[in-house]
């Protein structure tokens, strides 16, 4: 049977062991999903059951409906798509074929056997398929950056700048560019000193102009402006002198070659990191991402690990403050990522994560086979411990360390070395700053299948239904159709003469003999105002709008998206080129304020700023928040309500069963007492009628005929006490019924919360804020001729 906590932030981990004599209990172990607020470690050796615990804490996540992002390193995390509510030797099959030709056993019979486990295992701990069935309706994305196994990672075609409130916090602002250039250097096998090397210091500068001025970022810009810097000057010192061209050309090269490289490819394939889209789904329900990276490179794995730090950092500062656990961090394997005394890329933003995730909601759980692998300043802003077996006694001597100062007065260090010294597999020391006193328990057994590290292939099965369907590119508005190229001959025209007012620009010719054709190239930005929104949003709309010589006004559904700014191209045309013919309204005009005006007038008339809200719940989108991201937003408020209505109610219910509880004790108590009561007078009965019986046998009739009388009384008062244990009984069972009552009533009412803050009961719909004409401000028109 479910548990009715499970339902209120509550993870199903195991069943305690008794610390005496480590044997394992039927008491479940229960720690509160907002307990992981403050982090999580699991440390124990090889085989100790880490992976289990680990997979055990991410189905939990999900079933509560927490997201999830897991690292994972080696590839066991990837047995989170392994689970099978049917519990069929079929399902199991193709996952344990290799394994059983391994052992020398025939496949089907190998899969009937480990099928047959695994449900035994399940029910063993009082989990049904109901629960599998449950935990699968959370998507399972296995991401691998840098390969087309799983789902790809767009990594290197962006280096998106962070939110705005990173860019303004300059601390946070240094230690996002900090991690990011380390990474990205590390990637060409660069070991940077932020002091002395004049990669880092380039890198860094050219990184924090393009995102504090809003530009986009990618790779192949970075190489670019490292080649030609949009600045002259680093610190007092000339470029030039500081960073000669011709070593700023070797260092773009090194970025090149990794650009250019065939294994690169993937990392320009597939979805950004848009951490928003790893949370929840379009019906609001949680998503599990694992970043599987068992097939990188050293430096590759670092690079991303780092960029998929920052990348969580960025998001989380954009959220809003909460005490319940809003997702889970959680990353496999942590050795090199976070040790104590070197500084690489991955340790910033994680120790930046330990330090202020938690007013964000955000827990993160690390995973280690040795403690020595974790940054000894980072164990104190771990809350929660899971050890496993250690052998070592350097292990064990730096978890007793660790825990000392969490440990109650009087629990000596030397016990804490035994227990973990002695801990059978899958039994595991937890110590929590939430939970009083030292528990031991055995993990339960995982609703996934433990395959072991996934391969490619394996991944590439378990994917290949999301490659392809979710690997469709985005729709994009087609371009405008683009003219066929006139030839010279047939299309040439002489330079029309054009009022000075009339800007033009002109393309450089690849060749002596190109046609100019006429584009003209408009601007404008539209100012998004509302003062009691406290909205004042900035859009900057750029258009081509490609010029036949028949045409009597701008076509503006011809326009195409600007993909470069002419205003930086030569004023006046090259020689030996031809023009095509102007249209009147621009051949005749004396300037192009009347095409600056319908561009105006279509923009006031087009260009909104869309907007949703869910007035019960008193929340609107923020600009440019997508409807998706807004209903992830809105689950987010849902389950804060349902957890505060869940948590009053169990607190109101609570004080009910105290009383309940006191009454039955009570009713107990009479209950033990009326039994003894019987026990005692059926003796003492007994024993008179046998006196009684011996004495008229042997003694005086009237003197046996007393005691007899007696004995006949003192069992009548023996049927009177047994009925008075029976009303205690009665009364017990009564007491016992309002518990389970009470119970059954709490249950259905906790049910009832998740029908009232489902996302379905409350109604979003679309609003806009129109600009005003005086915020629509159009820079002038300028004629683009533009080779054909």
């Amino acid at each position: 049977m479910e548990k009715i906590f499970e339902k209120l932030g509550i993870f199903y981990l195991g069943r305690d062991v008794d610390p005496d004599t480590l044997a394992t209990t039927d008491h479940p172990t229960l720690v509160k999903s907002d307990t992981f607020t403050t982090h999580a470690a699991i440390i124990g050796m090889t085989g100790s059951g880490k992976t289990g615990l680990g997979i055990d804490l991410l189905e939990e996540a999900a079933i509560d409906n927490i997201p999830v992002i897991a690292i994972d390193p080696k590839g066991d995390m990837g047995n989170l798509c392994l689970a099978f509510d049917d519990l069929s030797p079929d399902a199991f099959l193709p996952w344990v074929e290799e394994e059983a030709r391994h052992k020398g056993e025939e496949p089907k019979a190998y899969a009937k056997k480990i099928a047959e486990m695994w449900k035994k295992g399940i029910e063993s701990f009082d989990q049904t398929p109901e629960r599998i069935r449950r935990f699968k309706e959370h998507d399972t994305t296995i991401f691998t950056p840098g390969s087309e196994a799983g789902v790809s990672v767009n990594v290197l075609g962006s280096l998106d700048a962070p939110g705005p409130e990173t860019l303004e916090d300059a601390d946070a602002l240094a230690s996002a560019i900090g991690s990011t250039v380390t990474s990205l250097l590390a990637l060409v096998g660069i070991d940077a000193d932020p002091l002395e090397s004049r990669e880092y210091i380039l890198i860094a500068q050219i990184l924090k102009k393009g995102w504090t001025e809003g530009a986009a970022m990618d790779i192949g810009t970075l190489i670019a402006q490292i080649i030609n810097p949009p600045f002259s000057k680093i610190g007092v010192l000339p470029l030039e002198s500081f960073y000669p061209p011709a070593e700023r050309f070797k260092l773009a090269s090194r970025f090149n070659n990794v650009l250019a490289s065939p294994t690169f490819e993937s990392w320009l394939k597939g979805d950004t990191l848009d951490i928003d889209n790893l949370m929840y789904d379009k019906k609001g329900k949680s998503k599990i991402a694992v970043f599987s990276i068992a097939h990188l490179s050293d430096a590759e794995r670092m690079f991303f690990v780092t960029l998929l730090l920052n990348k969580i950092l960025g998001w989380m500062r954009r959220q809003s403050g909460t005490g319940r656990l809003r997702a889970l961090v959680y990353m496999d394997e942590i050795y090199g990522y976070f040790p104590p005394s070197k500084n690489p890329p991955s340790k910033t933003p994680m120790m930046l994560m330990l330090k202020q995730a938690r007013a964000f909601g955000i827990g993160m759980v690390l995973s280690t086979q040795n403690p020595v692998d974790l940054d000894y300043k980072g164990l104190s802003n771990i809350g929660t411990w899971f050890i496993g077996k250690l052998q070592t006694r350097q292990d064990i001597a730096k978890v007793v360390d660790g825990l000392a100062g969490q440990a109650e007065e009087g629990l000596p260090k030397e016990q804490i070395a035994d227990i973990i010294r002695t801990l059978p597999k899958r039994t595991f020391f937890l110590k929590s700053a939430h939970i009083p006193g030292i528990h031991l328990f055995q993990t339960r057994w995982v609703l996934s299948y433990l395959k072991g590290p996934m391969k490619k292939r394996d991944i590439a099965r378990c994917m290949a239904s999301k490659k392809g369907s979710e690997r469709a590119e985005p729709a994009q508005t087609p371009a405008a159709p683009k003219r066929a190229p006139a030839t010279k001959a047939e299309a040439a025209t002489p330079r029309p003469i054009l009022s000075a007012k009339i800007p033009q620009t002109f393309d450089i010719p690849a060749a002596g003999d190109t046609l100019y054709l006429p584009v003209l190239h408009l601007k404008a930005e539209i100012r998004y105002f509302n003062a009691t929104r406290g909205i004042d949003e900035q859009e900057e709309v750029c258009l081509d709008v490609p010029l036949d010589a028949g045409d009597e006004a701008p076509d503006f559904d011809r326009a195409e998206t600007c993909e470069s700014d002419p205003a930086t191209l030569p004023k006046s045309p090259a020689d030996a080129c031809g023009f095509a013919a102007l249209p009147s309204f621009v051949a005749d005009a004396r300037s192009l304020k009347p095409v600056e005006k319908a561009f105006s007038d279509r923009l006031y008339a087009s260009k909104r700023l869309t907007l949703y809200r869910c007035r019960p719940l008193k929340a609107e989108s923020q600009p440019h928040e997508s409807l998706e991201r807004f209903k992830q937003r809105l689950q987010e408020i849902l389950e804060e309500k349902k957890s505060e209505a869940a948590q009053k109610l169990q607190s109101r219910y609570e004080k009910k069963f105290q009383t309940l509880e006191s009454r039955r004790q009570r009713a107990l108590q009479k209950l033990q007492k009326e039994q003894e009561d019987v026990s005692s007078k059926t003796t003492e009965s007994i024993i008179d009628a046998g006196l009684a019986i011996f004495g008229s046998l042997f003694g005086s009739k009237r003197s046996a005929a007393s005691k007899v009388g007696q004995a006949l009384k003192k069992g009548r008062r023996v049927l009177d006490e047994k009925a008075d244990v029976q009303r205690a009984q009665e009364a017990l069972e009564a007491v016992e019924e309002k518990i389970d009552a009470l119970k059954a009533e709490l249950e259905e009412k906790l049910d009832a919360l998740d029908d009232t803050y489902t996302l379905d009961a409350y109604p979003i719909d679309t609003f806009f804020i129109k600009p005003r004409r005086s915020d629509i401000r159009v820079a002038p028109a300028l004629l683009w001729w533009r080779c054909g």
